[in-house]
């Protein structure tokens, strides 16, 4: 599973021109200082570690997915380079909770012996490896931008999206129906029908020529009393099935997958 998605990525990767490699890899860094920040002040501070460990401690199973879901998805938009709707959003306490959960199972992977210690050592062992591994980042030779940042991030969004699998709540397998984000209905264009003999497929009426009908981002077109319904329930075209934003977590990460999958199809 964890070659095949960075495999997927890559794939998708390698169809960029060069402008667009360039801008993901400058989006790519400014979201990986800003998370190493985060954990670096979450590792320096006491209270806020002991806040943040707590707050994992008091999350079910199926929060814990969502919030390691959600950097996912932040993750997912930056490859395909879309902004995430505001309802999919990370808030910062998840966002710490969610990094300071991957160390915590990257170290229990590689170096279990350091969650061997009583609680109160926890955060001088994780700071430490934390601490070196950001030393060994910094040795690396400069100009190596796809090693020292591209790869590394694709191993965070492999982990993200087998740890999201592992906990078997949504992360890359079908999920049911989602309706699509109240933000991608209101924005939809109204066009004036030019060409008779165009039929609406939910109602199956010819729209009539110069009514004005809604036209999906795939160029389909339908009678705006027929799709808003739809939409309603549904995030896809009821002619090709391509999906629209939605407002749920793992149904945007199963349309962005898409997105990337179909991507790397065109290498």
């Amino acid at each position: 599973m964890e070659e095949t998605t960075s495999t997927i990525i890559m794939a998708a990767l390698s169809t960029l021109t060069p402008p667009q490699f360039s801008d993901l890899t400058h989006s790519i860094l400014s979201a990986t200082h800003h998370h190493r920040r985060r954990l670096a002040a979450l590792l320096s501070s006491p209270t806020l570690f002991s806040l943040t460990l707590h707050h994992l401690h008091t999350l079910s199973l199926p929060q814990k997915t969502l919030i390691v879901a959600r950097h996912l998805l932040s993750s997912l938009h930056l490859l395909v380079a879309t902004s995430p709707p505001p309802s999919t959003a990370t808030r910062q306490r998840d966002l710490d909770a969610a990094l300071l959960l991957l160390l915590l199972c990257e170290t229990h992977n590689h170096n279990p012996e350091a969650l061997d210690a009583p609680f109160s050592e926890w955060r001088r062992n994780l700071s430490n490896l934390f601490t070196y591994s950001l030393l060994t980042l910094s040795l690396a030779p400069v100009g190596t931008c796809p090693g020292t940042v591209l790869i590394p991030f694709v191993e965070t969004v492999t982990r993200c999206w087998r740890l999201v699998s592992a906990l078997d709540c949504g992360g890359g397998k079908e999920v049911g129906e989602v309706a699509a984000s109240a933000a991608t209905v209101v924005a939809l264009p109204s066009v004036e029908v030019r060409n008779g003999g165009r039929e609406c497929v939910i109602c199956k009426e010819e729209m009539g020529i110069g009514r004005d009908v809604c036209e999906l981002p795939c160029q389909h077109l339908f009678h705006w009393m027929c799709i808003l319904p739809w939409l309603g329930k549904r995030n896809t075209c009821p002619c090709c099935r391509f999906r629209l934003p939605s407002d749920d977590v793992f149904g945007e990460i199963q349309r962005l997958w898409e997105i990337l999958v179909k991507m790397g199809a065109k290498e």
